[in-house]
């Protein structure tokens, strides 16, 4: 066992002008920093959805894919050239069971979900980095995978479920990185914070009717259920969260939080 302990984290990764953000990128700087240096990342983003469950591409210098539109040029000639993760792909592989086969996409690369935010909490790009597809949005099957994966945490890997706390794009009616949370979306952040401050596993798995501001908040959900892999990685699902970064851009919830 590493003498390395990590949690597992649930981060709201922002749209490529997270980068221009001073506010966000210091409090992503400063959650990693408060960090033991991780020995490799496993991230799950809300930008892979495949089944059967797959890793991306181990190799080093692993591609980027600019998944979005109509931003400034200098995004799509970022890079993020990170180590090699075979031997993180072959440790994943063994963690799954064995009616559940894992496919490799070998030339599958880090979607934004993964870089933008890594880019942020870890500059260096020297941390070994695999992404895992979320093969389903069922909060319990997704409680399953996080769990089969809460051994890495003792190997010095970060497991992350990258997400935004609430995604109601369609809803959004000042673009301002400062504007006022709309109501569906404040609501909803709330109603979060409160369950996960009391590990209360069970409302947050009935989010669709218990969670205030739905469908608003979230008329797709996977930007909501990364979280269900983070606190399957904790030690246990009902683990008390530790929210490290609050408040909004362009009034969407930016909470993000660590169990351990």
């Amino acid at each position: 066992m590493n003498e390395i302990s990590l949690p597992a984290i649930y981060l709201s990764h922002g749209a490529p002008m997270l980068l221009d953000d001073e506010l966000w990128m210091s409090e992503l700087a400063a959650w990693s920093a408060s960090m033991p240096k991780p020995k490799a990342i496993l991230i799950v983003s809300a930008h892979w959805e495949s089944a059967p469950i797959s890793i991306s591409a181990t190799g080093a210098n692993t591609p980027l894919i600019y998944d979005f539109g109509g931003f400034d040029p200098k995004f799509y000639n970022m890079k993020y050239g990170t180590p090699d993760a075979s031997w993180l792909g072959e440790l994943v592989a063994k963690l799954m069971p064995d009616n559940e086969p894992l496919h490799q996409h070998a030339s599958r690369g880090l979607d934004h979900g993964a870089w933008v935010p890594l880019r942020v909490m870890y500059p260096d790009a020297d941390i070994p980095v695999l992404q895992l597809s979320m093969p389903t949005n069922d909060p319990v099957k997704l409680l399953e995978i996080g769990a089969r994966l809460r051994t890495l945490r003792d190997e010095g890997v970060l497991v992350i479920g990258s997400g935004f706390m609430t995604h109601g794009l369609p809803y959004i009616r000042d673009w301002r990185p400062e504007a006022a949370a709309p109501g569906w979306s404040s609501d909803f952040d709330h109603w979060a914070a409160e369950a996960l401050a009391k590990g209360d596993i069970e409302t947050l798995i009935d989010y669709k009717n218990t969670a205030p501001g739905m469908p608003y908040a979230h008329p797709t959900v996977e930007h909501f259920t990364p979280l269900f892999i983070a606190l399957g990685a904790a030690s246990s699902p009902e683990a008390i969260a530790q929210t490290k970064i609050d408040g909004y851009f362009m009034g969407l919830a930016k909470r993000s939080f660590e169990v351990v």
